[in-house]
């Protein structure tokens, strides 16, 4: 496996990101990883490892170059923290809409350009909409798109909500959410879901018992390793169908 870090120019700036390819000479499936608001790190980069073990090419971009080059957060984060809010502000604030759009664009034909062109992605808490969007940017090259716990991704009445791309999108999804979690809430995944079947795609979207925000990640304190694992599973199933 070869690990190397790019620098992504794109029409706001220039993205700090890591493309993982296995150790092969066969072109093979890409997957653009959105990692959560702690962006590129040791524990996401492990993360992005696993799967190209699988037989994937991976590209890991950060999303919050806007604001910082990783780490993007130089103190440890805590929920419900005045300093990590308000950080985490300062990294989601200049995320529009039209930004990310721009973005995602570049993203993804640069790992088309690394890949066979079948492509799938999957995001983690905020990571979780710009996955979906990835799937609006580019509908015919986006075959499949996860989500695990994906913080505000049915937001009512506003319009940079990531549940308004559906219409765009023509991959396969997969939501998997968080118990009490209040970036996505019982009611938001309620009515997500019934935005889903009035989309008309192929979909799954669940609910993980006993698993909280963030569980997916180890270096989070609501990790969850059985239901991390159980995730795992969901997400490598969905990539080997949608992706062969």
């Amino acid at each position: 496996m070869t690990e190397q870090d790019l620098q992504l120019t794109v029409p706001d700036g220039t993205v700090d990101a890591v493309l993982f390819t296995p150790e092969t000479d066969k072109p093979l499936p890409g997957i653009l990883f959105i990692p959560d608001i702690g962006s590129i790190r040791e524990t996401k980069r492990q993360m992005a490892q696993r799967l190209v073990e699988e037989g994937y090419t991976v590209l890991m971009p950060n999303p919050f170059y806007r604001t910082s080059r990783p780490p993007v957060f130089s103190f440890p984060r805590k929920p419900g923290d005045p300093a990590t809010m308000k950080r985490m502000g300062e990294l989601i604030t200049p995320l529009t809409p039209e930004g990310l759009e721009k973005d995602l664009a570049i993203y993804l034909d640069t790992l088309a350009s690394h890949s066979n062109g079948k492509i799938g992605a999957v995001g983690f808490c905020i990571g979780g909409g710009i996955a979906l969007r990835a799937a609006a940017v580019r509908p015919d090259l986006v075959k499949a798109v996860a989500s695990f716990h994906g913080g505000g991704l049915y937001k009512a009445d506003d319009l940079a909500s990531p549940h308004l791309v559906l219409p765009r999108v023509k991959a396969r999804l997969y939501f998997g959410h968080a118990t009490e979690d209040k970036s996505m809430n019982a009611d938001a995944i309620a009515e997500l879901t019934k935005s889903l079947k009035s989309w008309g795609g192929r979909f799954e979207s669940e609910i993980y018992e006993g698993a909280h925000h963030g569980w997916t990640v180890p270096d989070n304190p609501a990790y969850n390793q059985p239901q991390a694992e159980r995730a795992y599973t969901k997400l490598t199933t969905l990539f080997r169908e949608a992706l062969a």
